[in-house]
């Protein structure tokens, strides 16, 4: 692999991109759409009854990250618990039609496939109806998935812990995993959420959003510049608990906060965009940061390039991966500096 110096230039980085591997472990998911038509209020409630048009099933979760990741060029590995079920069934095979390796996933008689179906008419999103679980994998759940985490490391340049709490990382795994790619040298970034907030000592990336940060360490604070004290306060006391190498924060309308010992404090602003929708941007950055962390490119490099790339899935509707060639072109118009 290339080091970081002699990535120069972005299409150098771009091009980097193509050569790396990433395991994926966490918390997959079928995101469902449902598009109608709503022409009447039905009879039965006072609720819109629609008129279906047409149906589609795209992968989520971890699963989008993955698919994000091929986007960027990178070999994604994905490691994750799915149940044996019609939704398993359906990503397994979306998994074959988008050339994503299944080697990594573990199919359970004791827990469904995590489905989101989502219904919109006239450009509304109307209802979600999720089909899943949140307890913790059983002992030979576990054992399962650990064995395939086992497999597919050392094929690793880095791993991203994709954590939506349904459950199939634990505190116990998420120490034992981190460990195992620390014994190797292979770096690792987390897409945090509430319930194993804590558990992620030692990592490279800790990557939450300002909710996330507030609610993972129990502490208030406002999302205006006037908050700035108490929000890097809370980074500080992130870094004391969990004492990442680096904290990038994604900040919404405000754009991303990265932190290191290296490179100090960055803060950069969000790009002026029409917003469609924000599924599924932050798979986006975490993607972005990851292969950025797998290169060693400086912590203001990978959070600018992940900054640009949240917000312009944020101009599609529904969760949809990144494009590599526009997010290089954006990149260049903004005169991001690399060397």
């Amino acid at each position: 692999m290339s080091t970081a110096t002699a990535l120069t230039t972005l299409p150098a980085i771009f091009a980097a991109f193509n050569r790396l591997t990433v395991l994926i472990v966490g918390d997959v998911m079928m995101d469902a759409y449902v598009w109608g038509k709503v022409a009447r209020i039905s009879p039965e409630a006072p609720v819109p009854v629609v008129n279906v048009s047409r149906t589609e099933q795209r992968l989520g979760g971890a699963a989008n990250v993955a698919l994000n990741v091929q986007a960027l060029g990178a070999t994604p590995l994905l490691c994750a618990v799915i149940g044996e079920d019609t939704g398993g069934d359906q990503l397994l095979e979306l998994l074959r039609d988008k050339e994503l390796s299944a080697a990594g996933i573990v199919r359970s008689a004791f827990r469904p496939t995590t489905v989101k179906q989502r219904i919109l008419a006239a450009g509304q999103h109307l209802l979600r109806i999720d089909s899943e679980v949140e307890t913790d994998l059983n002992a030979d759940e576990a054992r399962l998935l650990q064995q395939r985490y086992e497999s597919l490391i050392d094929q690793a340049d880095v791993v991203i812990f994709e954590d939506y709490d349904k459950g199939v990382l634990s505190a116990g795994s998420i120490a034992y995993f981190i460990d195992l790619a620390r014994q190797r040298g292979i770096p690792t970034v987390v897409d945090p959420k509430k319930k194993n907030f804590l558990a992620y000592q030692h990592c490279t990336l800790f990557k939450p959003n300002l909710k996330e940060l507030r609610e993972g360490l129990k502490l208030e604070f406002g999302d205006t510049a006037a908050d700035q004290p108490e929000f890097e306060a809370a980074v500080q006391r992130l870094r004391e608990v969990l004492q990442p190498e680096i904290v990038l924060v994604t900040l919404s309308e405000r754009g991303v906060f990265s932190e290191s010992e290296q490179s100090g404090r960055s803060y950069i602003p969000a790009h002026l965009r029409m917003i469609s929708d924000v599924s599924g941007a932050g798979d986006t950055v975490i993607s972005i940061a990851a292969l950025c962390v797998a290169l060693g490119l400086a912590p203001p490099v990978m959070a600018a390039l992940a900054n640009l790339g949240g917000g312009l899935v944020c101009e599609q509707v529904g969760v949809v991966p990144i494009e590599k060639q526009r997010l290089l072109e954006e990149a260049q118009e903004s005169g991001l500096v690399v060397g």
